[in-house]
């Protein structure tokens, strides 16, 4: 079993943007990081040139590997799964037989199995329950974190001492890990933010102004407190790093792509192509959100706008309108 008290040596699994920005972070707190891509040309280009392709101009850090075996990549004291939210099932049957039993899996996505409205750590559960998940998430943008920029996030784990040696074990003097218990509500945090940021997006590129933009973020976040009691995340847990840290920053920058996604629509660009080739996580959690709030009684009216927006059912006027046409009621 992994030593809990010393993760030595870190897999990160997944080498996307993100996932190279987290081996970046986990090198420069002191780490050996296994760095896994799916594709072996990948692999070939990061070991040739000391970069990747999702991060051009951005050096991997001494101490990063890349490796194309997912086997050497799971062998380590503490693992990473930086893979897209409906990947992560997938991932997980893989690394069957492949972990070291007892070490912990971080789960670095954000979203919602779609099908089955499953959170990633409940996945993690079904198909490796010998090694404890942990979740990661917070206001943190892959370029800023792989230059080392100063970052803070939060890490959660159902064990507290657990939650607490993974967050020091990958805390640097520039990226900085809060811990918590309360994983639903760090999970909840990240894979809603994500929905009202395309929302967010829209408004930019419909040229709606400073005005509604601040309405969207306020009253999103009205939304994602609402969804997130229902399921039993603490108050403080959204209103912090994960919560309203992570929809602030997502909500005003294209560097986010959920919010670029939105930007599109809002210009006008068909569903199916605003996305620019992209991976939004909002676009494929929408449905599963709003379907699981109707399910409980909580109204998420611009969540749903979103969905209604991206299956094509409303156009970028009419999803407005149908906000401002709601009845004005007490502000909650």
């Amino acid at each position: 079993m992994a030593d809990q008290k010393d993760f030595k040596s870190i897999g990160v699994l997944g080498a996307g943007a993100w996932g190279v920005a987290l081996a970046n972070a986990a090198a420069r707190a002191g780490h050996n990081v296994v760095l896994w891509a799916r594709d072996p040309a990948h692999v070939a280009e990061m070991r040739a040139s000391g970069e990747s392709r999702r991060l051009p101009g951005v050096r991997l850090a001494p101490g990063v590997r890349p490796e194309e075996s997912l086997a050497d990549a799971a062998d380590v004291d503490l693992a990473m799964a930086v893979v897209p939210a409906q990947t992560t099932d997938d991932l997980a049957s893989r690394l069957t037989g492949l972990i070291r039993p007892g070490a912990p899996l971080v789960l670095c996505s954000k979203g919602i199995e779609q099908g089955t409205g499953r959170f990633i750590s409940q996945i993690v559960a079904a198909r490796l329950p010998n090694n404890p998940a942990a979740v990661l998430s917070g206001p943190s943008f892959a370029a800023d974190v792989s230059r080392g920029l100063p970052t803070a996030v939060t890490l959660a784990a159902a064990d507290e001492e657990q939650a607490r040696r993974i967050a020091a074990t990958l805390t640097s003097s520039t990226f900085r890990l809060y811990h918590t218990t309360d994983m639903r509500g760090v999970e909840i945090g990240g894979a809603a933010k994500n929905v009202l940021a395309i929302a967010c997006g829209a408004a930019r590129g419909r040229g709606l102004g400073a005005s509604a933009a601040a309405a969207l973020v306020a009253r999103g976040f009205a939304e994602l407190r609402r969804f997130g009691a229902a399921w039993g995340a603490r108050p403080e847990t959204l209103m912090g790093l994960s919560g309203l840290g992570d929809l602030v920053l997502t909500c005003g920058s294209e560097q986010s792509r959920n919010f670029a996604l939105g930007m599109a629509l809002g210009r006008g660009e068909a569903p199916t192509e605003a996305s620019h080739g992209k991976l939004a996580e909002g676009a494929a959690t929408a449905p599963v959100l709003v379907e699981m709030a109707r399910s409980r009684g909580v109204d998420m009216p611009i969540a749903a706008s979103v969905e209604a927006l991206l299956a094509g059912r409303v156009g970028i006027d009419e999803a407005i309108g149908a906000l401002m046409a709601r009845p004005s009621k007490a502000e909650a």
